[in-house]
Protein backbone atom coordinates (compact mmCIF):
# COMPACT_ATOMS: atom_id res chain seq x y z
CA UNK A 1 0.00 0.00 0.00
CA UNK A 2 1.79 3.41 -1.31
CA UNK A 3 1.56 5.85 1.26
CA UNK A 4 2.61 9.66 0.73
CA UNK A 5 2.95 11.79 3.34
CA UNK A 6 3.01 15.50 3.21
CA UNK A 7 4.01 17.67 6.25
CA UNK A 8 5.84 21.10 6.06
CA UNK A 9 2.66 23.82 5.42
CA UNK A 10 1.88 26.99 7.34
CA UNK A 11 1.42 30.51 7.47
CA UNK A 12 3.76 32.82 6.78
CA UNK A 13 3.51 36.30 5.43
CA UNK A 14 4.22 37.26 1.97
CA UNK A 15 7.62 37.28 0.77
CA UNK A 16 8.25 34.52 3.52
CA UNK A 17 9.79 30.91 2.70
CA UNK A 18 8.21 27.26 3.78
CA UNK A 19 9.64 23.97 2.55
CA UNK A 20 6.89 20.92 2.21
CA UNK A 21 8.09 17.40 2.54
CA UNK A 22 6.18 14.48 1.26
CA UNK A 23 7.75 10.86 2.59
CA UNK A 24 6.97 7.93 0.78
CA UNK A 25 6.35 4.25 1.97
CA UNK A 26 5.12 1.22 0.51
CA UNK A 27 6.09 0.99 -3.00
CA UNK A 28 8.25 -1.82 -4.53
CA UNK A 29 9.57 -0.08 -7.32
CA UNK A 30 10.82 3.77 -7.02
CA UNK A 31 8.07 6.09 -9.06
CA UNK A 32 9.47 7.03 -12.37
CA UNK A 33 7.42 10.58 -11.51
CA UNK A 34 7.00 13.07 -7.91
CA UNK A 35 5.15 16.20 -8.21
CA UNK A 36 3.51 18.88 -5.98
CA UNK A 37 0.35 19.75 -7.13
CA UNK A 38 -1.86 22.29 -4.81
CA UNK A 39 -5.98 23.36 -4.57
CA UNK A 40 -8.19 26.24 -3.73
CA UNK A 41 -11.77 25.51 -3.31
CA UNK A 42 -13.74 26.32 -6.03
CA UNK A 43 -11.01 25.89 -8.00
CA UNK A 44 -9.61 22.78 -10.60
CA UNK A 45 -6.24 21.44 -8.90
CA UNK A 46 -3.17 22.78 -10.29
CA UNK A 47 0.49 20.96 -11.04
CA UNK A 48 3.17 22.79 -9.48
CA UNK A 49 6.32 21.33 -9.71
CA UNK A 50 7.39 18.04 -11.16
CA UNK A 51 10.68 15.63 -10.58
CA UNK A 52 10.96 13.21 -13.25
CA UNK A 53 13.63 10.24 -12.14
CA UNK A 54 15.34 11.11 -15.66
CA UNK A 55 16.87 14.16 -13.43
CA UNK A 56 14.52 16.78 -14.90
CA UNK A 57 12.33 19.01 -13.24
CA UNK A 58 9.52 20.96 -14.68
CA UNK A 59 7.68 24.08 -12.99
CA UNK A 60 4.39 26.08 -13.49
CA UNK A 61 5.32 29.17 -15.02
CA UNK A 62 3.42 31.43 -11.82
CA UNK A 63 6.25 29.96 -9.49
CA UNK A 64 8.99 29.35 -11.75
CA UNK A 65 12.32 31.24 -9.92
CA UNK A 66 10.42 31.00 -6.78
CA UNK A 67 9.99 27.40 -5.68
CA UNK A 68 12.85 23.97 -6.21
CA UNK A 69 11.63 20.40 -6.16
CA UNK A 70 14.25 18.30 -5.13
CA UNK A 71 14.00 14.42 -3.95
CA UNK A 72 16.20 12.57 -1.42
CA UNK A 73 16.33 8.81 -3.02
CA UNK A 74 17.74 8.18 0.42
CA UNK A 75 15.35 9.41 2.48
CA UNK A 76 12.62 8.93 0.34
CA UNK A 77 11.56 12.19 0.58
CA UNK A 78 10.14 14.80 -2.19
CA UNK A 79 10.66 18.75 -0.99
CA UNK A 80 9.38 21.80 -2.22
CA UNK A 81 11.50 25.09 -1.47
CA UNK A 82 9.10 27.51 -1.52
CA UNK A 83 10.86 31.23 -1.22
CA UNK A 84 9.29 34.51 -1.78
CA UNK A 85 5.67 33.40 -1.06
CA UNK A 86 2.66 35.36 -2.41
CA UNK A 87 -0.92 35.05 -1.23
CA UNK A 88 -1.89 33.76 -4.49
CA UNK A 89 -0.19 30.69 -3.35
CA UNK A 90 -2.08 30.10 -0.73
CA UNK A 91 -3.87 26.38 -1.31
CA UNK A 92 -3.70 22.92 0.13
CA UNK A 93 -0.75 21.22 -1.79
CA UNK A 94 -0.38 17.49 -2.51
CA UNK A 95 2.16 15.38 -3.22
CA UNK A 96 1.45 12.67 -6.06
CA UNK A 97 3.51 9.67 -7.66
CA UNK A 98 3.00 7.44 -10.02
CA UNK A 99 5.23 5.34 -12.82
CA UNK A 100 5.62 6.92 -16.79
CA UNK A 101 2.06 5.35 -18.28
CA UNK A 102 2.58 2.47 -20.48
CA UNK A 103 4.12 3.28 -24.02
CA UNK A 104 5.09 6.64 -22.85
CA UNK A 105 8.31 7.67 -21.51
CA UNK A 106 7.04 10.80 -19.77
CA UNK A 107 5.24 11.50 -16.79
CA UNK A 108 1.56 11.34 -16.18
CA UNK A 109 -0.69 13.85 -16.08
CA UNK A 110 -2.19 15.39 -13.07
CA UNK A 111 -5.29 13.61 -13.49
CA UNK A 112 -3.46 10.14 -14.35
CA UNK A 113 -1.67 10.20 -11.07
CA UNK A 114 -3.01 7.16 -9.06
CA UNK A 115 -0.76 7.70 -5.49
CA UNK A 116 -1.88 10.97 -3.81
CA UNK A 117 -1.16 12.63 0.00
CA UNK A 118 -3.76 13.90 1.87
CA UNK A 119 -2.41 17.36 1.76
CA UNK A 120 -0.71 20.18 3.21
CA UNK A 121 -2.09 23.64 4.36
CA UNK A 122 0.09 26.69 2.85
CA UNK A 123 -1.40 30.09 3.94
CA UNK A 124 0.14 33.71 2.78
CA UNK A 125 -1.30 36.74 4.13
CA UNK A 126 -0.23 40.00 2.59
Amino acid sequence: QVQLVESGGGSVQSGGSLRLSCAASGYTRRFHCMGWFRQVPGKEREGVAIFDSDGTTSYADSVKGRFTISQDNAKNTLYLQMNSLKPDDTAMYYCAADHYPQRRGECPRLDEYRNWGQGTQVTVSS
